[in-house]
């Protein structure tokens, strides 16, 4: 199964502060084992809601919400995206994670779906399409 492992925000990430080189350099450990051990597939930091815009949809209107955005702990500060067995396996690992901020901070982590959890709502058009965009992705 995919995770998302999602690196919520903080005070400092909302900041614009910097990782320590330490914390780079731990990070680029923790990273190095999730790929040697198969289960990362992507994984990024992202700049403050500051620098970001939000678009808000209601009917046919799309509204640009410019950042900084509110509740700091409902924002998202990095991802990795996450091949696993099951959920004990992405917590075991998440448990392993060097902390991602100088102070307290949360990972979440969450199932990604996947085609056979759509149902009969993914008719075989659907789902060929979807295998297509996917092999598209993986050429770039």
């Amino acid at each position: 199964m995919r995770v998302m492992v999602i690196v919520k925000a903080t005070a400092d990430s909302e900041a614009g502060t910097m990782p320590s080189t330490e914390l780079l350099e731990a990070m680029g450990k923790y990273n190095e084992e999730l790929v040697n051990a198969g289960i990362m597939l992507a994984g990024e930091g992202l700049h403050p809601s500051s620098k970001g815009k939000r678009i808000a949809f209601d009917g046919p209107n799309r509204t640009v919400i410019e950042g900084p955005f509110g509740h700091t702990s409902e924002l998202v500060a990095g991802f990795w995206l996450w091949q696993v067995k099951d959920m004990a396996e992405a917590v075991a690992w998440a448990k392993r994670c060097p902390n991602p901020m100088p102070g307290p901070s949360e990972l979440e982590i969450r199932q990604v779906f996947e085609a056979a959890d759509f149902g009969e709502a993914l008719t075989p058009e659907l789902a060929a399409q979807e295998d297509r965009l996917r092999e598209k992705i993986a050429e770039r």
